[in-house]
């Protein structure tokens, strides 16, 4: 309530020609997403200043707000509030999930709905996986808005316009990326060509860069640079307790960054000391046993900071507006922490701890087929590429060069 933090002044804001009507809800609102109460009066303090800059851009009625008018509120308020003015995008979150605007962000993504009818055609047809849905889907938007930018229409595009927007994703993908998009690319088109919205054969037109398999070794760090690298996290914050307790879980189980970020409560019995995991490739679940430190890790982190309801996730934002933790949030929290630690990293996530985990259980003779089930890999030959590592164990086989005891002999 807005009582609370202005039991004196709640009244002026109350009386906000535009926003007054929604301030008290957008109070309660920032109040359930996680913000403290330092940021919530700051983020009303500003509201009198946006009402005013909103209200000279002719905006008389919250409903007629857009991502547009907000947007370029925020770069005005910027020269004289640049710490305060990203009040006016967490103005525009609150006001697009009450459902007092609409999105006006997801609205300029999406340049018609070609994109929804080709994701509804990936699940139901394909029956491709959400994630799978999501890549495709955002590859066939960035193309459209390739070719609205060109001015071309879609049953007058070339090879040409094709290859031009490969070009441009080819300046900030890498080469296994651009592969990706590229398979995408070429899926969107044979779908439009089904019934003549492109010509037919577009597809089968594009070049792909060139991937030699196992041109790549995994990336995988040294075990004990793996425990330094747990060590140097600082448990005594709130965030470091939760960082800690997804790279330990990371560092003991091998699991993937959104195998980790999935974790909910009702996925650790507590009693039978098991953790449940839902494996992203296979779509099987795994029951692994929970070692001790594991358990006081995660044990830690939920007595510090406990999911409110009605989340169920074990790690969640420790940011607001508090919210579920992506995988790229697991990305970012590792090379932060790698930048803190001073240790010689140069892998960008933590997939290298994953693999490090496979390396240690190669070395101590655990059969292939084990370590493949619990990675969750879906052959045998994903789990072969490990043995490239043991470099130690590969020496001990290796045959004598011909003819090197000769020359020592004659020596």
């Amino acid at each position: 309530m807005l009582r609370s933090v202005f039991p004196r002044a709640h009244q002026k804001y109350f009386s906000l020609p535009l926003l007054g009507p929604i301030t008290d809800g957008f109070d309660d609102w920032l109040a359930a997403s996680g913000f403290t109460l330092g940021s919530r009066t700051l983020a009303i303090h500003l509201l009198p200043i946006a009402d005013k800059q909103l209200r000279r851009r002719g905006i008389d009625e919250v409903a007629k707000l857009n991502h547009a008018v907000l947007d370029d509120c925020c770069k005005a308020l910027k020269k004289r509030y640049p710490y305060r003015a990203g009040t006016i995008h967490t103005l525009e979150r609150y006001l697009v999930a009450n459902g007092l605007i609409v999105d006006g962000r997801q609205a300029a993504t999406q340049p018609s709905s070609l994109t929804g009818e080709y994701a509804g055609h990936l699940r139901e047809v394909r029956g491709f996986a959400t994630s799978t849905v999501s890549s495709h889907r955002r590859t066939a938007q960035c193309f459209l808005q390739h070719l609205a930018a060109a001015g071309t229409a879609l049953k007058r595009i070339q090879p040409r316009h094709v290859e031009s927007y490969v070009a441009q994703a080819g300046k900030r993908l890498s080469r296994a990326s651009l592969q990706h998009d590229i398979a995408a690319l070429r899926g969107f088109l044979r779908f439009l060509s089904t019934d003549g919205r492109v010509p037919t054969g577009l597809d089968r037109q594009i070049d792909t860069p060139r991937l030699y398999r196992l041109e790549r070794l995994p990336r995988a760090l040294p075990w004990e640079t793996v425990r330094t690298l747990l060590q140097s996290v600082d448990k005594a914050s709130p965030m470091g307790l939760r960082d800690y307790a997804m790279f330990l879980l990371i560092a003991t189980y091998g699991l993937r960054a959104s195998e980790v970020v999935a974790i909910t409560l009702d996925d650790i019995h507590w009693r039978q000391g098991i953790l449940r995991i839902h494996q992203r490739k296979t779509s099987s679940p795994l029951e692994l046993p929970l070692s001790n430190e594991v358990l006081s890790a995660l044990v830690k982190h939920l007595k510090r900071t406990p999911p409110p309801a009605p989340y169920r996730r074990v790690f969640l934002r420790m940011r607001a507006p508090m919210g579920v933790l992506k995988p790229t949030a697991v990305t970012e929290a590792f090379q932060s922490l790698v930048r803190k630690s001073g240790l010689s990293i140069s892998y960008q996530g933590p997939h290298c701890m994953r693999h490090a985990y496979a390396l240690r259980l190669l070395k101590n003779g655990t059969p292939l087929k084990t370590i493949g089930d619990i990675l969750g890999h879906r052959t045998a030959e994903a789990t072969c590429m490990y043995l490239r590592l043991a470099t130690g164990d590969l020496r001990e086989v290796a045959l004598a060069v011909p003819g090197a005891r000769a020359g020592k002999e004659r020596q």
